[in-house]
């Protein structure tokens, strides 16, 4: 690929949503900003394949149109949006108990009604905090008391049973851990981001996200196959040796490339998470609910055929489950016994369509977890992504952003 023979004012390693959204902010500031991608596509952990005429995300994933960075910057309607139904399914040793979300309208009120899913004490502690996370100044939040997860619930009152029951297999699929020992104050950014927000998918796949953002962008701005394997005092140095040179250098990588391009920098740990695609004969469960596991022998389920019909081959089903950690030997075995319970259904003729393993797919963030840091790590060097926020998507926006921010006062300095 040909390298650019003008000097940018700043050169973004990285085109995930931090780097693209860092490069969109730069630009609108009267930058003149390169951004580099080592892979042939946008997105970084945010894309999208096809196979064999499925639309199979790089593990699943949902999209909260309620995050402000993702409403700054996106056009919603442009994406194609299909909404999970509000609420989830937790599979017990009674069967099936559902949550819905009582704002969502005066039908899903019978669904909490006291002992189907918890007691009194339990849908008036949910109230609460319902009501004060949903209602409350977005700043409160940010500066409550941080503790982990599991102690925030009790403190507010939830008996164990009901945290074991509800909370906890719902909440390991958004935290990527099953303890409970993740901020309370990401907890809480969470539940209110869900209460004010819908959860849902773009008909193209999650890879429509990315791809808008960098669609915004001039062209020639994106460079892909371009791996950056060093920095110098003048910019950077891809892997057939040629030279990037910039005022700036933005590393807006995965973790490990940027620990690689940054020696020393901080880095939390990171959880793994692997989603098996499976084709069903036919769709097991008729509508677009997250279903969690009381015994938590997954992380969630879903029929992605009846949240999106148009992902897989028309008349096809596909049902997406995820588990902690990575693919491995007779995982997908056990996974498919699971299912065979919770979808009450035979799951022998359920073929595996194909499986993906994100080994850093969302930062650790145990108590106390600030919810933004300085992207400045040196003279001209700065660095964004979800692990300089919270992991999700407005984490990864808002820490682009706000490199953006950092790098403008600075060069506007010099």
């Amino acid at each position: 690929m040909p390298i650019p023979t003008r000097t940018p004012d700043v050169l973004v390693v990285g085109a995930g949503v931090a780097g693209l959204a860092c490069a969109q902010d730069l630009l609108a500031g009267g930058l003149d900003v390169t951004v580099v991608e080592a892979s042939d596509g946008v997105g970084g952990r945010m894309r999208s394949d096809r196979v064999e005429g499925f639309v199979v995300d790089r593990g699943f994933q949902v999209f909260n149109t309620s995050y402000p960075q993702v409403r700054r910057r996106l056009t919603l309607r442009a994406l194609g949006l299909r909404p999970f139904t509000s609420g989830f399914l937790v599979h017990t040793a009674e069967g099936r108990l559902r949550f819905s979300d009582p704002t969502r309208g005066p039908r899903t009120l019978t669904d909490l009604v006291p002992g189907r899913l918890a007691g009194p004490r339990d849908l008036a502690a949910l109230g609460l905090l319902s009501a004060r996370d949903m209602l409350a100044p977005v700043g409160l939040v940010k500066r409550s008391r941080d503790r982990t997860t599991r102690t925030a619930l009790a403190d507010a009152g939830f008996s164990e049973g009901f945290v074991e029951r509800f909370f906890r297999p719902f909440l390991s699929g958004v935290f990527l851990e099953d303890e409970l020992e993740t901020s309370s104050r990401f907890f809480h950014l969470v539940w209110r981001s869900m209460l004010r927000g819908t959860l849902c998918l773009p008909t193209t796949g999650i890879g429509a996200v990315p791809n808008a953002l960098a669609a915004a962008l001039p062209s020639g701005t994106v460079r892909l196959e371009t791996a950056v394997t060093a920095l110098t005092d003048e910019g950077a140095v891809t892997a057939d040796g040629a030279e990037l040179p910039a005022r700036t250098v933005v590393v807006a990588t995965g973790p490990g490339p940027a620990a690689d391009l940054l020696p020393g920098l901080d880095l939390p740990g990171y959880r793994s998470v692997a989603t098996y695609y499976h084709m069903p004969p036919r769709s097991p469960l008729r509508e677009p609910t997250l279903l969690v596991d009381e015994r938590r022998r997954f992380l969630n389920t879903c029929v992605l055929s009846e949240v999106v019909p148009a992902c897989p081959p028309a008349g096809s089903a596909l049902v997406a489950t995820s588990v902690l950690g990575t693919d491995a030997e007779e995982r997908e075995s056990a996974v498919r016994e699971a299912l065979a319970e919770v979808y009450d259904t035979d799951t022998g003729p359920w073929d595996l369509l194909t499986s993906r393993t994100i080994r850093e797919a969302l930062p650790a963030m145990p108590p106390p977890q600030p919810l933004g840091r300085t992207t400045r790590v040196g003279p001209g060097r700065h660095v964004c992504g979800d692990h300089r926020s919270t992991g999700s998507v407005q984490g990864a926006l808002a820490s682009g952003a706000r490199a953006a921010r950092e790098v403008l006062r600075d060069l506007h300095r010099a």
